[in-house]
C-alpha cells in the first residue's frame, strides 16, 4: 500500500467544525421552541443532542458523503480494510471505497448511540445519588464500576491520541476499532486558509491599543472648546442666561468676568480653569482669557 500522509491539523478541523455546526442546529431548533414551556427541552437535552447527530450521520455518512467539517477539510472516509494495494489501479493512494454498510451502522451505534446512553447514566446515576455511602451496596458498586469505566476510556483515550499524533491515522477509538481512516476526498486540493479575518483582528487591535494610549493624553474640556465653534447650539449657548456662570451653570456668589470677552463667571470656577491653563478660553466664546476682573469694578 502507498504510504500517504493526511494532515493532523485538517482532521482536528473537522471534528471541531462538525461539533460547531450540531451547536448551530441545536440553537435554531431551541429558538423555535423558546416560545413554549420554559425549560421543556432542557430534560429532553441528551434526546436533542442524539437526534442532532443522528441527522448529521443520516445525511452524510450513511449517503457517502462528508460530514460538513469533512467537506470543508477535503476529507472522506474510506474503508482502510479494503484499500487497494500498489498496482496500476492505484496513482496517489487516496484511492479505496467508503465504509461498508456495517461499519456505518457500527459508527452510529457507538458515536451517536453511545453519547447518549453515557449522558443519560451520567445523569441517571447523579439524580439517584449512587455515588452515596449512604445508598445500597448495589448502587453503590454500580457507581464504581462506571466511574472506573469511565477512567479505562479516557486512558485508552489518551494512548490512542498519542498514536494518531505520531503516526496521523485514527483520530478517535471508534475510527481505529472500524477501521474507518479518513484521507483527502480530492489529491489536488489544497487547505484554503484566509487570513482576512486575521487581518481584520489585527487591525482593530491595533487601533484599540492606540487609541487606549491617546485618550489619556487628550484634554477633554480642551476638545470641547475645540469644537464649540463648530457646534450647532452655539447661538443658543451664547443667547441663553449668560448672568449664569458658564461652567457650574448657577448664580455667580463673587461674580468676576473674563477679560476681554466680559463673560461673567464665579471667581472660583475661572479661577481654578485660569490657574490650570496657561491659555484658557471662554466657555461662551472661545476667546482667550487674558486676565480676570472683579464683576462691576473699574
Amino acid at each position: 500500500m502507498i504510504p500517504i500522509t493526511i494532515s493532523r491539523v485538517n482532521q482536528f478541523d473537522a471534528a471541531r467544525l462538525d461539533v460547531e455546526m450540531s451547536a448551530m442546529l441545536k440553537e435554531q431548533l431551541v429558538k423555535v421552541f423558546s416560545l413554549m414551556k420554559p425549560g421543556l427541552l432542557f430534560q429532553y437535552e441528551p434526546e436533542l443532542d442524539a437526534f442532532l447527530e443522528f441527522l448529521i450521520w443520516r445525511f452524510s455518512i450513511w449517503v457517502d458523503k462528508p460530514t460538513p467539517g469533512n467537506a470543508l477539510m477535503n476529507l472522506r472516509y474510506r474503508d482502510e480494510r479494503a484499500a487497494p494495494i500498489a498496482g496500476k489501479e492505484v496513482r496517489t493512494g487516496l484511492e479505496g471505497p467508503g465504509l461498508s454498510v456495517s461499519q456505518k451502522i457500527l459508527y452510529c451505534i457507538s458515536t451517536v448511540g453511545g453519547q447518549y446512553l453515557l449522558s443519560r447514566l451520567q445523569s441517571f446515576s447523579a439524580f439517584r445519588r449512587w455515588g452515596d455511602s449512604e445508598q445500597r451496596p448495589l448502587a453503590h458498586r454500580a457507581w464504581g464500576m462506571v466511574q472506573h469505566a469511565e477512567g479505562l476510556y479516557r486512558a485508552v483515550s489518551f494512548f490512542n491520541l498519542l498514536s494518531f499524533l505520531y503516526g496521523g491515522r485514527y483520530k478517535t477509538l471508534v475510527e481505529r476499532i472500524l477501521k474507518a481512516r479518513l484521507v483527502y476526498g480530492s489529491p489536488n486540493m489544497n487547505r484554503a486558509v484566509s487570513f482576512e479575518y486575521m487581518n481584520r483582528q489585527l487591525v482593530w487591535n491595533e487601533f484599540s491599543e492606540m487609541l487606549l494610549l491617546l485618550l489619556p493624553l487628550l484634554n477633554s474640556s480642551s476638545v470641547k472648546k475645540f469644537l464649540l465653534p463648530f457646534s450647532k447650539d452655539k447661538s443658543a449657548s451664547s443667547s441663553g442666561d449668560e448672568a449664569n456662570c458658564p461652567i457650574c451653570v448657577s448664580s455667580p456668589s463673587i461674580p468676576f468676568v473674563a477679560l476681554p470677552c466680559q463673560h461673567r463667571y464665579c471667581y472660583y470656577c475661572l479661577r481654578t480653569r485660569s490657574a490650570a491653563t496657561s491659555s484658557y478660553r471662554c466657555a461662551r466664546c472661545n476667546e482667550v482669557v487674558v486676565a480676570i476682573q472683579r464683576h462691576g469694578s473699574s
